[in-house]
């Protein structure tokens, strides 16, 4: 392959970096961007209908700033802002986003979109990487800074014009900030916030995204941190990140960057977005969930919610995706369906022994790192049974859903019957089928079977202070044989 084409991100440079000793101890502040950069990364981007199912869907699950389009690049994007303001669609607690450029129109068009809008973040930007700046712009690093200062400046005049019931607060982006020199994104932030005069009260977003993602997420937390110790006015500054997703490691970039200091993150509903997507905000959410911190945010009813970002995007949700995927709480292999299996039956002997249900104690499952009942989800779909199950799995299938508990040696044994036919037929095994399979097997029936034993006849005899027995004629493979016990 042609490596010679491609040269490593240069390190970042800071010895003293702290964010590896920070512990996250609880959630960001969240923004959802699914109804800006999510509908602009669509291959057919959400009709005024879809983008109201999905609005509803983020103010149903808690989040309370939603960037909601690009007004002034669309018409579109412009109406169905009107529509929300107009039509009082936007609750008292949330704050809606809108994007614009940094040129005089557009930002003019963005404040007639969100006029009479009580709460507004008016979130401009410019790029300001190298590579940018080089190719895109054929421009110095103080005409760059220009296009930031003069965005800030009438950002700033329209606010001072807007009606009295609108209250906008400040977003700036240094649009493909991992390939800016820090320095100068310093610079140029610094710059655009003497013009904001950010305070207490009126804080400012600055936002540092990953436009494309360029190095490992630890090098994303260095640039975090460093910003994090070098912007002008920053306990009057609202640190914001925008991962994506170009090298797999979106969420982790978004962790890493937080504990460098950030205070609030941009993404979308199960990482949609240009290319490989921005970060995924139901993946961050719940990894805080899975260590006890609350997310501040809803995710039960987790299918529900995946159904309505499919039908809003039009793009399924892969079946691996963590923690919504249908099979991301499924074992098939044998030793994995066994210990959940033990897993399941220690959880409720601790219970028991503690007075208390399953809910009340910790949670200690192997392969699980979450209870999928807290999302809305069954124990239905955990175990399924293929050719790479073993006894675990067939034993905890006829447990659960029939109330059949084998000993260990029928388990063994049955699960060679059922796993002789997943080889020869293929494919998996439903818990109706195991039943079936095991009604063939073991238990009489009038009908023909191919299963190995019937009964013929028994007698019982039961003896006061001493052991009952048990005579019974059965056939075993066609011949009759008489067992006692």
């Amino acid at each position: 392959m042609p490596i010679h084409k491609y040269v490593p991100f240069a390190p970042i440079v800071l010895p003293d970096r702290t964010w590896p000793n920070k512990v996250i101890t609880k959630a960001p502040i969240w923004s959802s961007v699914d109804l800006r950069d999510g509908n602009q990364a669509l291959i057919d981007p959400m009709t005024p209908a879809r983008k109201m199912r999905m609005f509803e869907l983020l103010v149903r699950m808690g989040y309370k700033e939603i960037e909601v389009g690009f007004p002034s690049a669309s018409q579109t994007d412009f109406d169905f802002v009107r529509e929300l303001i107009e039509g009082d669609h936007i609750p008292d607690d949330v704050t809606i986003q809108v994007l614009t450029q940094a040129r005089d129109h557009l930002i003019a068009r963005s404040f007639e979109a969100i006029d009479g809008c009580s709460s507004a973040i008016m979130h401009v930007y410019n790029s300001t990487s190298t590579l940018q700046r080089s190719v895109v712009f054929n421009a110095d690093k103080e005409a760059v800074k220009d296009i930031a200062l003069q965005g800030a400046r009438l950002v700033q005049k329209y606010a001072d014009e807007v009606s009295s019931n609108t209250n906008v607060f400040f977003e700036y982006s240094p649009e493909s900030f991992t390939g800016t020199e820090l320095d100068y994104a310093v610079e140029v932030v610094n710059a655009v916030n003497d013009i904001w005069q950010p305070t207490h009260d009126r804080k400012v977003i600055v936002n540092l995204p990953a436009t494309v993602e360029m190095a490992t997420p630890n090098v994303y937390a260095d640039q975090i941190e460093w910003m994090h110790r070098n912007l002008a006015y920053r306990e009057n500054v609202i640190l914001s990140l925008h991962p994506h997703n170009d090298r797999g490691t979106g969420v982790a970039a978004a962790e890493l960057g937080y504990m460098a200091g950030a205070d609030r993150i941009e993404g979308c509903l199960f990482g949609n977005g240009e290319r490989t997507g921005n970060v995924c905000l139901v993946t961050l959410g719940l990894n805080l969930f899975s260590q006890g911190i609350d997310p501040m945010i809803d995710f039960t009813g987790i299918d529900e919610i995946r159904r309505t970002v499919e039908y809003c995007n039009q793009l399924p949700v892969n079946e691996r995706h963590p923690y919504a995927g249908d099979l991301v709480y499924t074992a098939f292999s044998g030793s994995h369906q066994d210990a959940i299996k033990k897993g399941f039956e220690r959880m409720a002997v601790d219970a028991e022994a503690a007075g208390k249900t399953v809910d009340e104690i910790v949670w200690g499952v192997p392969y699980l790192p979450i209870d999928p009942k807290d999302l809305g989800r069954s124990y239905e779909a955990v175990i399924r049974v293929n050719s790479q199950s073993g006894k675990g799995g067939v034993a905890y299938l006829l447990k659960s859903e029939h109330s059949l508990d084998l000993p260990r040696r029928l388990q063994i044994e049955f699960s060679g019957v059922v796993q002789h036919r997943a080889d020869t037929d293929g494919g998996e095994i439903s818990a109706e089928e195991i039943w079936t399979i095991f009604n063939d097997e073991y238990l009489p029936s009038t009908d023909a079977q191919w299963g190995r034993l019937s009964l013929k006849g028994h007698q019982n005899v039961a003896a006061v202070d001493q052991l009952d027995s048990l005579q019974a004629t059965i056939f075993l493979d066609g011949e009759e044989q008489t067992i006692h016990g």
